[in-house]
């Protein structure tokens, strides 16, 4: 059987501005998530869905939780073959899809793109290949069901 962990977070809607839901135009979609131990995340939905652009959204979230559980497989997996990382930044998109009235809106893909610096230029193939063994690795990823692709450089410091 194979190791379980839990995870477990509060998130409190506090856009009530005085009526509640009366109408779709009488809330605000800003909430708070509330993680024990940790600083308190301001959400809201995204300006295209009458958020607040100024505080994270959901969209937004599951692209950066796919983009560090990446990061962070790869970093591991630098590591344990010798591989020196010495920078690591990925400007990561995703496209969602709307939907209609029939079909419900999704994300339909994801790709990362991070620019990784390493100190020998032997291991750059290697490195490159490790972003296929994070993807494999990567819980989030392997919770998705849409494409995510990795469009990775690697340069030497």
């Amino acid at each position: 059987m194979s190791k379980q962990h839990t995870y477990r977070a509060t998130v409190e809607w506090t856009g009530n501005l005085g009526s509640g839901t009366s109408s779709y135009t009488a809330y605000s979609r800003d909430y708070t998530v509330q993680i024990a131990g940790k600083p308190d995340l301001f959400g809201s939905s995204d300006p295209a869905f009458r958020g607040d652009e100024h505080r994270h959204n959901p969209e937004d979230m599951l692209l950066a939780a796919v983009s560090a559980c990446h990061k962070l497989w790869y970093l591991h997996l630098c590591s344990a073959a010798g591989i020196t990382v010495t920078a690591y930044t990925d400007h990561a998109e995703a496209v969602m899809d709307e939907g209609s009235r029939t079909q419900p809106g999704r994300f339909v893909k994801a790709t990362l793109r991070p620019q990784v610096t390493i100190t020998q230029a032997q291991h750059i193939e290697q490195a490159k290949a490790l972003h296929h063994e994070a993807h494999r690795l990567c819980f989030i990823a392997n919770s998705l069901n849409f494409e995510v692709e990795c469009e990775c450089e690697i340069v030497v410091e």
